[in-house]
């Protein structure tokens, strides 16, 4: 006999999932991303997407290294997730310092995406490339990894400074007549759909990219465990391997935005190898090295189950990073071989070179 009291009709209250995202157009592209991914594994839960600003969206009047805060594009976001406000949030993995505030670690690493810079030309260069463009051109970009690398390579060509996201500095390319062109991750425009503005793809070994270029993170409380037992399913073997080896080689350096450093990764087979390197703001001055490791895990067993380690009640982290499936042994070998290339780097003298562009980028004006 039914109970009177309880109304049999009535839908069952779904869990609300609460996201934390920057503003912007492109974050928010990759947290609904993120969402869509999560309501495909669990279409029982609702999610609620929770808008902050952050302080190097608000402050686009100075380079991003003068700025001296590690954490630009994370810090409210964090805020947000310590006092429980949102459930997780989603960044460009690159903007996430390898060390994460006391509480806090990735949850999942999502496959990643192209990790090569773009060229952008202004629309009277059409049809060029950065050999081509006219001695003198200026081009566009916040970054000190890029400014030295061009300034190494394309000594004929001017660096400036550009600022704000990604829908402001291509209208300040196209609207102006200050660039000839801008370089821009090749993964942000392809999520916003902007492929066809994308004039060269500069391979690494033209222009070495970012640490954690082109995936995504996502971040989360330490403790959380439902949360991070709902992320787990979303980690990419391969893409978390190479970007643990890359965090931990700029980890190890004690680098970020205030000094030109740069990566190479790949997983080939078992065979994870990375290249590092440094230089001098002018360029002149670069120390590179590349090394490799051997993994349990396989490449081409991405589609598979991963193998289950033991439960931890706290599990380990790596670089900040969850250790989702994955077997602690293989997350230490990647570990190890970022640290491996950094601290060959430092016996160069890396160092040093970083000091003097760090001194030097806090002298230039802005």
């Amino acid at each position: 006999m039914n109970n009177p009291f309880i109304k049999h009709d009535m839908p069952e209250r779904k869990e609300v999932i609460r996201v934390g995202s920057r503003k912007s157009q492109l974050a928010l592209i990759q947290t609904k991303h993120v969402i869509e991914c999560l309501k495909d594994l669990n279409p029982d839960k609702t999610y609620e997407i929770v808008k902050m600003s952050t302080m190097g969206d608000q402050i686009l009047d100075k380079p991003l290294p003068k700025i001296g805060e590690k954490s630009l594009f994370t810090k409210e976001l964090e805020i947000a997730l310590e006092q429980q406000d949102v459930d997780f949030v989603v960044h460009s993995l690159k903007d996430l310092p390898t060390t994460l505030p006391d509480g806090m670690c990735i949850g999942a690493i999502l496959k990643r995406e192209d990790p090569r810079d773009a060229l952008v030309l202004h629309p009277k260069h059409k049809g060029k490339t950065l050999n081509l463009l006219p001695k003198g051109s200026v081009i566009g970009t916040s970054s000190l990894r890029r400014t030295a690398q061009l300034n190494r390579s394309y000594p004929n060509l001017k660096v400036q400074n550009i600022r704000g996201n990604l829908n402001t500095r291509l209208n300040k390319l196209d609207n102006g007549d200050s660039f000839a062109a801008i370089i821009l991750a090749a993964a942000g425009l392809s999520r916003m759909g902007w492929e066809k503005r994308i004039s060269q793809r500069l391979e690494a070994e033209e222009l070495l990219y970012a640490v954690g270029q082109g995936a995504l993170a996502i971040e989360c409380r330490e403790d959380d465990f439902a949360t991070l037992r709902l992320l787990e399913p979303l980690f990419h073997g391969t893409t978390t391997f190479r970007v643990l080896a890359e965090r931990s080689f700029l980890r190890t350096l004690g680098g970020g935005c205030s000094a030109p450093v740069a990566v190479q990764s790949k997983l080939d087979g078992q065979t994870l190898s990375l290249s590092g390197a440094v230089w001098s703001l002018d360029g002149q001055k670069m120390l590179k090295h590349s090394s490799t490791c051997r993994l349990q895990y396989r490449e081409e067993d991405e589609d598979g189950e991963p193998p289950r380690k033991c439960p931890y009640r706290m599990p380990k982290l790596f670089c900040s990073i969850s250790p989702g499936n994955f077997t602690y042994r293989d997350l230490e070998t990647a570990e190890k071989l970022g640290e491996d290339v950094a601290c060959y780097l430092i016996k160069e003298g890396a160092l040093d070179i970083m000091s003097e562009a760090k001194k030097q980028n806090e002298s230039s004006p802005s």
